[in-house]
């Protein structure tokens, strides 16, 4: 029976230790061997002329099994060694990898980590950044199952563009033009009028140009949406409480991560702090006709959010119905302003969230404005005519949270095999 290296600590007698070869130590009459699995290193001592010859005709990343006596040795990894060891090969011996992974950390650049993906996520504080996103991605789903959500799966093959004029992926679909999911934003509105409260964690697939350190082209969309609201105050208690659980799940889970990696998490505050767009632009010094908030405006934001309000996080609501999707509700009585909002979180946006429009005619009226023709949302449309309920939601860009925790100037650092205007591959 397989023990695992965190296990170790606990082991008696004979055990079997199956991993790979992390680092290999020869010295004059004693040979170490490191052995990494998906739980952590453990240490075999090698005595043995033969086993040692072996050892050398098995570089570093070589899949093997270990099998020796567990001997308490208070200089090894947690406190325990294997001693008397016999190793075999699991395969043939690993070629040399292209950076050197028993290092603690990987000096390698960015296009280099990217380029050897598949070898250079063995890195153990590689594999820490993804046990935050996966830990996140556990938390997502686990507050939001507990709180009466439905988890859905929309199609990402579609027929139209979810904003009119945004940029989407086109394929020949059996000799018709589709296109790849920009959100599923549609299709969960269209599902809050079956479950009332749905959520969806999948890729979601953007063909603007960005070329810059905070966008891809494919990433990973958590998405949430609600029914019977009654403003989109409602929809950022939701997000707010989900992030929370989303942290909580990360410190239960991740301890080892978050030493190795050596960041300090967020607290989430009770009330999440609220300025109107208006007011944000006067914040910054910014033109009152300002459409939309830049990135320096952002950053200057968290920095005022965090003094005024000792928080990390700040909600911009009221943005401009012109700079919002046609589905977008109005504020009432103003609607130059609508009834959405923009999540920072340590200077960055990585939330949208809001309330939709959930009459008919309102959606007929709001695209005509717009100059759109309702029939190219015609199953859309057709659900908004049989009894929606008020509704909203949001969607958290995981790869982005995942870099704003790491406090990682690029969000490719976060991202498993990111897709951008340059990487298409591995």
């Amino acid at each position: 029976m397989r023990t695992l290296c965190s296990d170790l600590p606990a082991a008696t007698g004979r055990v079997a230790l199956e991993g790979w070869i992390h680092r290999r130590r020869r010295l004059a009459a004693v040979t170490f061997v490191v052995l990494r699995d998906r739980s952590g290193l453990a240490q075999a001592v090698v005595t043995d002329p033969v086993a040692r010859d072996q050892v050398s005709e098995l570089p570093e990343e070589t899949a093997v099994r270990i099998t020796g006596i567990a001997t308490a040795n208070a200089k090894a990894p947690g406190g325990v060694e294997l001693t008397e060891p016999a190793i075999e090969p699991l395969g043939a011996p690993a070629q040399p990898p292209p950076v050197e992974l028993w290092r603690p950390t990987l000096a390698a650049g960015l296009p280099t980590l990217l380029d050897h993906a598949a070898v250079t996520w063995r890195h153990p504080a590689r594999q820490a950044v993804w046990r935050l996103a996966a830990a996140s991605l556990a938390g997502f789903r686990s507050h939001l199952d507990g709180a009466g959500f439905t988890e859905i799966a929309t199609p990402k093959i579609v027929g139209g563009s979810t904003e009119s004029g945004a940029t989407v992926f086109a394929l020949d679909y059996f000799g018709d033009t589709a296109y790849l999911a920009q959100s599923p934003q549609l299709y969960k509105q269209m599902l809050t009028g079956v479950f009332e409260r749905v959520y969806e964690v999948g890729p979601v697939f953007r063909a603007e140009p960005h070329d810059t350190a905070r966008h891809l082209a494919q990433y990973t969309s958590l998405d949430a949406e609600l029914g019977f609201i009654a403003d989109h105050r409602d929809v950022l208690g939701v997000l707010r409480d989900t992030l929370a659980a989303m942290l909580d799940r990360i410190r239960e889970s991740c301890g080892a991560a978050l030493e190795l990696l050596d960041i300090a998490l967020p607290v989430v505050p009770e009330r999440i702090p609220v300025v109107h767009f208006r007011r944000a632009l006067e914040l910054v010094g910014a033109a009152p006709e300002e459409p939309d908030l830049a990135p320096e405006h952002e950053r200057a934001l968290g920095r005022w959010a965090e003094a005024t309000f000792g928080s990390e996080f700040l909600a911009v609501e009221g943005y401009p119905s012109a700079k919002r999707p046609f589905y977008t509700h109005p504020q009432p009585g103003d609607p130059r302003w609508t009834n959405s909002f923009d999540l920072l979180f340590r200077g960055l946006e990585l939330v949208t969230g809001g309330q939709r429009l959930h009459r008919h005619a309102d959606y007929l009226a709001a695209l005509t404005a717009r100059e759109d023709d309702p029939a190219d949302y015609g199953p859309y449309l057709a659900a908004m005519a049989h009894g929606m309920p008020p509704h909203g939601g949001f969607a958290i860009g995981l790869e982005r949270w995942v870099a704003r925790l790491l406090g990682a100037d690029n969000i490719r650092c976060a991202a498993l095999f990111p897709r951008d205007v340059h990487r298409l591959r591995p």
